[in-house]
């Protein structure tokens, strides 16, 4: 509905009214803005948590609801990437597969994230996806993807997320102890384990087992640690000097 109002002004105020509440409860971290595009109108997954059908509406919108969640007082994630709009398949229950050239790819796909890189966005969090163009597997364990594209193409700074792994577009590949290493080594700085406990634990023993036997994966590890230091310290300072005067839920009217 914030999309299709096409008001950026609008779309920064939800977000900073979202972000003051959150505040208040002491989150200080939304999974949003998602910057997928809305291309597929079959996909079972994204929809209307998109802001647009365009890419350039995307980038513009998602950054306007992410400057808002952070006058707010809390920190901002795009997701997911490299682009999960133009899917068929939920990658909760699948492994979905983009087959588009890299040139659709940097006409659509990439294009918000590419900006959310520009305007060094706090974090992003990757997709359970295949992109063909990209890499074989899932972009989540892709270096090509987390780390060749996102790091050094795009110049994206911040924390990288991993969608959560127990999830069966991964999960069915991989339990969380491996894929939990295969996610750090590609790039991601923390992983997403949503449910179970017992994979929760398994996951960071396997970090640990690797981190132990690998000097590699241990500077890997080290380089992550940094990343979500500097996350914390944002965090913080953004909390400080959050908004006092931030508009209720409520009080932000789409009418």
């Amino acid at each position: 509905a914030l999309g299709e109002r096409k008001d950026e002004a609008l779309i920064e105020r939800s977000g900073l009214a979202i972000g003051a509440r959150l505040a208040e409860l002491g989150v200080n971290l939304n999974f949003a803005p998602v910057l997928d595009v809305d291309s597929n109108p079959a996909n079972p997954v994204i929809g209307d948590r998109s802001f647009s059908t365009d890419a350039t509406e995307v980038a513009r919108f998602g950054l306007a609801f992410a400057r808002g969640l952070n006058q707010g007082g809390v920190l901002a994630c795009g997701k997911h990437f490299p682009g999960h709009g133009d899917t068929d398949k939920d990658s909760h229950f699948d492994l979905p597969v983009i087959r588009h050239p890299r040139a659709r790819l940097e006409a659509v796909e990439l294009l918000p994230f590419r900006a959310a890189a520009q305007a060094k966005l706090d974090s992003m969090m990757s997709a359970h996806i295949v992109v063909e163009a990209l890499a074989q597997g899932p972009a989540t364990l892709s270096s090509a993807v987390m780390s060749e594209l996102l790091r050094k193409e795009l110049g994206y700074e911040g924390v990288l997320f991993s969608d959560d792994l127990e999830m069966r577009a991964v999960l069915d590949l991989h339990p969380p102890a491996e894929s939990a290493v295969l996610a750090i080594a590609a790039g991601c700085d923390s992983v997403l384990v949503c449910k179970e406990e017992e994979n929760s634990e398994a996951a960071f023993e396997g970090l640990l087992h690797e981190l132990e036997k690998s000097a590699a994966f241990r500077a890997r590890v080290t380089e992550a640690a940094g990343r979500m230091q500097a996350l914390r310290v944002r965090a913080a300072s953004l909390y400080e000097a959050r908004a006092k005067d931030a508009p209720s839920v409520a009080e932000v009217r789409l009418g």
